[in-house]
């Protein structure tokens, strides 16, 4: 996600009480809970605690306290090295609200549409499941039920399986004891073996395949969209419909695809 306050880490709001700084204990749990985010989503995350309550001038219990509450609704997003930064309900938010995405991500997506002649879409990693953000219609004749703002599994959808695949290992688990594998096709992998095999399939070769999975003669190839420490935070997709494609050719998008989501990485 950019990074649209114009300061980061270690630079002070410059209003507060009693003239110079901000003491830090000032604001009402909102404003602290306004900065803390402001501090998570600042350039060069995900950052430290203790950086976190630098840059928001909150007491560190209560910068620990708010967190763990913005990481439990999924605003923030915490590493295995207890570092945070931007969480999913956060990069949605600021894909709603903004219409204003840099230009290179319409560049890009246009470029693979133009490319592979197929639907393109966008996809943030939203909890339990994946939101399309932005979905460029292919050359074809047809058109694709998708639309923006709708959710999809992640366990049958091809960018949904991309981003399983680079979960640790506890989150993964977390997914499958609360969305569970439901059947959407015949095709669907509802066996969680079946679907731990497939994910290693995915991240050796880098994309992931929905042949039909999801939903009846829908064919797509995926690529996940990573952050910089590797986390998934969405990932991008051609779709086609599976009688006019077959399986070798779109499987043969997947470099563009997987290039693609590379070149969107430092934009989302």
């Amino acid at each position: 996600m950019s990074d649209t306050t114009g300061h980061g880490l270690g630079h002070g709001h410059g209003h507060g009480r009693g003239g110079g700084g901000r003491t830090s204990a000032a604001g009402t749990a909102l404003e602290k809970s306004m900065r803390i985010l402001e501090a998570v989503a600042s350039p060069g995350g995900p950052h430290r605690l203790t950086d976190v309550t630098a840059a928001a001038a909150v007491p560190k219990s209560s910068t620990f306290r708010i967190l763990a509450s913005l990481v439990e609704q999924g605003f923030v997003r915490v590493d295995a090295d207890s570092r945070y930064g931007v969480g999913p309900r956060l990069r949605e938010l600021s894909a709603l609200v903004g219409g204003g995405e840099p230009a290179d991500i319409g560049r890009i997506l246009g470029e693979l549409q133009q490319a592979t002649g197929q639907t393109v879409h966008l996809a943030l990693h939203t909890g339990e499941s994946l939101t399309y953000i932005r979905k460029l219609e292919g050359g074809q004749p047809f058109r694709t039920a998708s639309r923006i703002g709708m959710r999809m599994p992640l366990h049958s959808t091809a960018v949904g399986k991309s981003i399983l695949a680079h979960l640790p290992e506890e989150e993964f688990d977390a997914f499958v004891r609360a969305a569970g594998l439901p059947e959407r096709t015949p095709r669907t992998l509802t066996d969680v073996r079946a679907l731990r095999a497939e994910l290693a399939l995915v991240r050796a070769r880098g994309y992931a395949l929905d042949d039909e999975e999801n939903e009846p003669a829908v064919r797509c190839v995926g690529a996940p969209v990573l952050d910089a420490g590797g986390h998934p935070v969405g990932g991008v997709s051609v779709t086609t419909l599976a009688p006019l494609v077959a399986r070798e050719e779109i499987e043969s998008y997947a470099p563009m695809v997987r290039a693609a989501a590379e070149a969107l990485a430092p934009l989302l």
